[in-house]
């Protein structure tokens, strides 16, 4: 992004943090994002939440613009011609700065919204969609083994849920929603097992693989009930807090445990695994978990309703 002289710069709208006033987000005004001759001018149209940048933005102690998630039009194609051209339905992530009317992204970062799929459908795959994939290219054949899901009201969990089942998996789902079974409906998925914690999901034997997102005290009973030669993906840590696990355990040596944390280093290329995502979207495989579609003016309370954990999937806003 090259720089520009007072004079010739030019301003949007965008959500910025807000360190010491309450709410710590608001919309402001600041400076438009210049393309490098690598990148193309995205004009935002929606973006979905995520845990993560969430609660960083709200943890802030400096002023930016937060987000991953988009979903767009492309404004100005990249000047070397590398980016879909003007006028394209993009959707993709960033490091940074997607709350916003506009941004700058590489070809690598972002991929055609096709016929049929919406903007807000679009917005809830680069983040979520894209950990869900990881987990499921990471786990090898999934046909007939049990497989433990964490978190799986989120929307995260409701990608995994849905990808697993259409891999031939037996889906066992740990959530304290109450409506945990009618979303797993709903998303096509009809689950072997749901359970309100890892510790009663326990009960029920062993799991060939586990995907968690809570981490701590649940990831570590979520380790004690791996098969032999089973696997451990985590992609999160909800409960913020460390999880510590004994190496001495027998059958532990058996055991493996691998770890997908997207968002903060954004993967070139990233493009083809975002094709996947909506290609299955567009058939109808798999489904886009929208909790609630609001104005991105409502980015205060729809912040809040994430971190206490109110949203089942994901929350989408849109740019009015």
């Amino acid at each position: 992004m090259k720089e520009l002289t007072k004079r010739e710069q030019r301003y949007m709208r965008a959500v910025v943090t807000q360190p010491h006033t309450t709410p710590h987000l608001a919309l402001s005004e600041v400076p438009m994002p210049i393309p490098s001759p690598t990148e193309a001018l995205i004009k935002v149209k929606a973006f979905s939440l995520n845990q993560g940048e969430t609660r960083t933005a709200l943890d802030a102690t400096d002023r930016y613009v937060p987000g991953w998630d988009f979903a767009g039009v492309i404004e100005k194609a990249s000047a070397d011609g590398s980016t879909p051209k003007e006028g394209t339905r993009v959707f993709g992530y960033v490091a940074r700065g997607s709350w916003s009317e506009y941004l700058v992204a590489p070809t690598g970062l972002m991929a055609e919204i096709p016929e049929g799929v919406s903007n807000a459908q679009a917005t809830t795959l680069p983040i979520a969609g894209f950990t869900a994939l990881a987990c499921l290219d990471a786990s090898g054949g999934l046909l007939d083994r049990r497989i433990l899901i964490t978190g799986a009201s989120g929307g995260v969990g409701r990608f995994a849920c849905q990808l697993a089942a259409l891999s031939g998996a037996k889906v066992f789902a740990v959530s304290r929603r109450p409506t945990i079974l009618q979303q797993l409906q709903k998303d096509g998925v009809t689950p072997f097992g749901i359970f309100a914690s890892v510790a009663e999901a326990k009960l029920a034997g062993t799991y060939d693989v586990i995907w968690d997102s809570v981490g701590g005290d649940s990831l570590a009973i979520a380790l004690t009930t791996l098969s032999k030669n089973g696997l451990c993906i985590n992609y999160g840590n909800s409960s913020r807090l460390p999880t510590t696990f004994d190496v001495r355990t027998p059958g532990w040596p058996f055991c493996s445990i691998q770890c997908i944390w997207l968002g903060r280093e954004p993967i070139l290329n990233s493009t083809p695994f975002f094709k996947r995502l909506v290609s299955l979207v567009q058939q109808d495989k798999i489904h886009a978990p929208i909790d609630t579609v609001l104005p991105w003016t409502s980015v205060a309370d729809a912040t809040q309703r994430l971190i206490q954990q109110g949203v089942n999937g994901k929350i989408v806003l849109e740019v009015v």
